[in-house]
């Protein structure tokens, strides 16, 4: 005789092994109609220019907030230095820069 229990787990069974082979079919990547190289498909919107400099879509980023992240860098990497030099001599790491005797 048939449990009606192991008909459900054998129908559970089988939609998560029917949707676990629908999921593995690779995608297909868009190919568009007008690719400039096979995989390079974007297309701009009508009216987007083809120089960006000068149009309204223009970010017009400022420089100063633009070197933030280098002038942060070059700040880190002299406290390195100075930590690096200080451990050289005295043979003891100190973190706090303000602590380390000129």
């Amino acid at each position: 005789m048939v449990d009606i229990a192991s008909i459900g787990r054998v129908a559970a069974l089988s939609l998560f092994a029917g949707l676990l082979a629908v999921s593995a079919i690779p995608a297909t990547a868009y190919d568009g109609t007008k690719c400039k190289a096979p995989g390079n498909c974007w297309e701009p919107k009508p009216g987007y220019p083809d120089q960006v400099a000068g149009s309204k879509y223009d970010p017009k980023h400022d420089p100063k907030e633009l070197n933030k992240q280098s002038e942060s860098l070059a700040a880190m990497a002299d406290r390195n230095a100075k930590r690096v030099a200080h451990f050289k001599k005295t043979g003891k790491w100190e973190y706090d820069v303000a602590k380390i005797p000129n």
